[in-house]
């Protein structure tokens, strides 16, 4: 029986925070793990990721010889075999504008979710390929201020009903309630533990 994992997921360097709580199965591979952070947030997951834990890269790697950063293999990995309760890692979405995710797990209880849900959350998702962390505060200063001389020119680009401060729970948790865990057959693999490499 897997234990069910609480984490805040933080966007960095937003002000106000910009930030979801999840809750989701310990036996969550990272694979899956991505696309409910994903859902959660509001990404439309089209760029590539990656998770760093306790010193060590996991993502998808690269097959094709582009040169990219080597990494552990995340659908070999659940959630419950890398981290516990208080552990803190990162997860960077989209290599281009570079958005670093602080995940705090909050706290593991017995027993499973049945399926992952986000319970709650603060300040909508911002639009994808506007420029990292610091072209978002741009696009929220000049969203919100009428006289701002690229107001009409960024107003027009967001899409439909986007607001910096709007978040839909509903939605996120509908959607993240898609992402359920898959059970490990292979006895050699489950038998299989991780060393951490802590600092």
């Amino acid at each position: 029986m897997s234990n069910t994992y609480q984490l805040k997921v933080t966007l960095h360097g937003t002000k106000p925070p910009l930030w979801r709580r999840v809750l989701v199965p310990g036996n969550l591979t990272l694979e899956r793990l991505h696309r409910v952070l994903n859902d959660a947030m509001g990404w439309y997951d089209c760029h590539l990721h990656s998770f760093a834990i306790h010193g060590t890269e996991f993502g998808v790697p690269d097959r094709d010889g582009w040169g990219g950063p080597e990494m552990e293999p995340e659908k070999k990995y659940t959630l419950e075999r890398l981290v516990g309760e208080k552990d803190r890692f990162s997860y960077t979405y989209d290599f281009g504008d570079n958005w670093v995710h602080n995940v705090l797990v909050e706290k593991v209880t017995p027993g499973e979710s049945p399926a992952p849900r986000c319970i709650a959350g603060a300040r909508a998702c911002p639009p994808e390929d506007c420029g990292g962390i610091w072209g978002y505060a741009e696009l929220v200063e000049a969203f919100v201020d009428e006289n701002h001389e690229r107001h009409a020119a960024l107003t027009g680009w967001v899409p439909a009903g986007w607001t910096p401060d709007r978040f839909d729970l509903a939605l996120a948790d509908r959607l993240v309630c898609k992402h359920g865990a898959r059970r490990t057959t292979s006895k050699k693999q489950s038998a299989r533990t991780w060393v951490r490499d802590r600092p």
